[in-house]
């Protein structure tokens, strides 16, 4: 079926992100058992999105944002930040192209914010040794002390 990343999709993920209680919701262009999924993702600053990396060799990552702004860290075995980036629909940097085995976490910086995202199906779990040790599990009581930490990077 063919489906437009148009701005009715966007108003549905945002709509579908900002009832949730995750505060995020995805759309899946791909079915589970193809090898390359494809999904846009309605996202509200109340989502945490935990620092993890894909281990496997084939799970490179690319982020688009399509609506909004991300902030997105990139962190050593440690947990201590490498890299922050700002990133933004229509800005100087839109997205990013993550190789497997980065630790890397992400902060919305605006409402309604969508990012489009591919990698390497099929769909499995963050497995052993992918969520960062350092960081609250999402759920946590200390994810809203880490979360305002995250998004202070980009203050």
């Amino acid at each position: 079926m063919t489906r437009f990343l148009d701005q009715t999709l966007f108003a549905e993920l945002a709509e579908k992100a900002a009832a949730s209680p995750r505060g995020r919701h995805h759309y899946n262009f791909h079915q589970m058992e193809e090898p390359c999924h494809r999904m846009a993702v309605g996202l509200q600053p109340s989502t945490y999105v935990p620092p993890h990396r894909h281990l496997s060799t084939d799970k490179a990552e690319t982020l688009l944002v399509l609506k909004g702004s991300l902030g997105l860290l990139i962190f050593n075995e440690t947990g201590e930040v490498l890299t922050k980036r700002v990133l933004q629909a229509g800005g100087e940097c839109q997205g990013v192209d993550l190789p497997p085995g980065v630790f890397h976490g992400l902060v919305v910086l605006e409402p309604d914010t969508l990012m489009f995202e591919c990698k390497a199906g099929p769909y499995r779990p963050v497995g052993e040794g992918e969520l960062a040790s350092w960081a609250p599990r999402e759920g946590d009581a200390e994810v809203a002390e880490y979360q305002r930490w995250m998004l202070a990077q980009f203050d």
